[in-house]
């Protein structure tokens, strides 16, 4: 289990850019509430342990602030740093605000922009180190009203989109390092995962596997629309977009139009990486379609589906499938990229969901892939559940999206950095 340094006092050091460019650590944890995930770090002075919302999609991060913090400060109004936000430097109360917004509900505020202090511990990759810390870190104060729809132990939210003001571009920027970060996701509620800044890696599990060595690459794709509650115009999402071109099911495509997987002008369709939803959300009718085919090649499987379990469309007596280190033996589940041979290749241990039945003595699998409705605006939204149990990287530097199969296929988890 990826835990946080203590005593504070023995581990602290400052680290200057010009000496060290160290790997940021951060233990993520999925809350079994709302199937979402939070990230750990410290904030203020004296460093105090926080736990916050992680959500890849958005710009700012925001957190209930108190006045115990020595090193907080409000960005003051009309400053340079004011104007440069894409508020264009909006003011109340005589100084820079900023609009934290909840991924959840879409709801948002107008509230100070601040600056205090960060600190993550340091990692070669494998085994974790000192503190790290990052002065003047940008972040916008929160009500509690806020919080509703998170991950329950959260007390904000730590934004992971494709903006200057986002955890890992801040990061990078004040160690001027690469602008690179990486997700591991755990998919048990009983132990940690990862998530790693600034570096392409090393990213070391079980003692010798290296991650960084089995990542498939695909693009990054910039939607040029973005769609937050407090929207400016010409600006593009913040959110990671790639390019899937078509879906297939034990080999055979999903029959569907090609042009539902492309972005559009006006923003819609195309394919998303969210942690904001816990299981991959479709388009309806791609959703029928990739039903209709699952369930024809789970024929071969010797599976017949039963009564399904909201919010899911397809499930199965649990006595009916076999076990393999990879999950259920169901048919596997293909979302290729830019290339036929570069695709995400899911195993049912990603694309089902256990789901205890009560009353029953036995409980079921269902696929975990959900109906998102005909006027969805992303026609998919790939969820947490499908990003468990394998390293994904975000490299904006290069501009691509790194990903692996499943870990479990390498005998190891998200669960596992550096344990045997």
């Amino acid at each position: 289990m990826l835990l946080l340094p203590r005593p504070l006092f023995l581990f602290l050091i400052t680290i200057t850019i010009q000496t060290v460019t160290p790997i940021l650590l951060s233990p993520v944890s999925k809350d079994p509430s709302t199937q979402l995930y939070t990230i750990s770090m410290y904030l203020q002075t004296p460093l105090q342990p926080t736990t916050l919302h992680l959500d890849l999609g958005s710009s700012l991060t925001w957190l209930l602030c108190n006045n115990n913090s020595s090193s907080n400060h409000p960005i003051p109004c009309n400053s340079s740093l004011c104007t440069t936000f894409n508020s264009g430097g909006t003011c109340s109360n005589n100084t820079c605000s900023l609009f934290p917004e909840n991924p959840i509900t879409r709801n948002t505020l107008l509230s100070t922009a601040n600056l205090d202090t960060l600190a993550l511990p340091t990692s070669n990759g494998s085994t974790q180190g000192s503190l790290v810390q990052i002065t003047d870190f940008i972040f916008s104060c929160s009500t509690a009203q806020l919080l509703q729809g998170l991950a329950q132990n959260a007390t904000g939210l730590a934004a992971l989109g494709r903006n200057n003001l986002s955890l890992p571009a801040q990061i990078s920027n004040s160690l001027s390092t690469t602008r690179c970060f990486a997700l591991c996701l755990p998919a048990s509620t009983q132990s940690n995962g990862a998530a790693f800044f600034a570096s392409t890696g090393p990213y070391i599990f079980n003692s010798k596997i290296d991650l960084s060595k089995s990542l498939i690459y695909t693009p990054l794709i910039v939607n040029p629309v973005a769609d937050t509650v407090i929207s400016y115009n010409g600006q593009p999402s913040d959110e990671y977009f790639v390019n899937v071109t078509s879906i297939r099911i034990n080999g055979k495509d999903v029959p569907i139009n090609a042009s539902i997987l492309a972005i559009h002008q006006d923003g819609s369709g195309g394919t998303k990486i969210s942690t904001s939803e816990p299981y991959t959300v479709m388009e309806s009718s791609l959703y029928k379609r990739f039903v209709e085919l699952f369930v024809n090649e789970s024929l071969a499987f010797n599976l017949t589906a039963t009564e399904a379990v909201e919010p899911f469309g397809v499930c199965y007596r649990e006595g009916d499938l076999t076990t393999t280190r990879v999950g259920p033996a169901v048919p596997t589940v293909d979302l290729v990229m830019h290339s036929d041979d570069v695709f995400w290749r899911i195993f049912g241990g990603n694309s089902m969901v256990r789901i205890e039945k009560e009353g029953v003595g036995m409980g079921l699998w269902c696929l975990g892939f959900v109906d998102g409705g005909a006027h969805r605006r992303t026609s998919v939204v790939i969820g947490g559940h499908q990003l468990e149990d394998n390293l994904v990287q975000f490299d904006l530097d290069s501009n691509r999206f790194g990903f692996t199969s499943s870990l479990l296929l390498q005998a190891t988890t998200c669960s596992n950095l550096n344990n045997p």
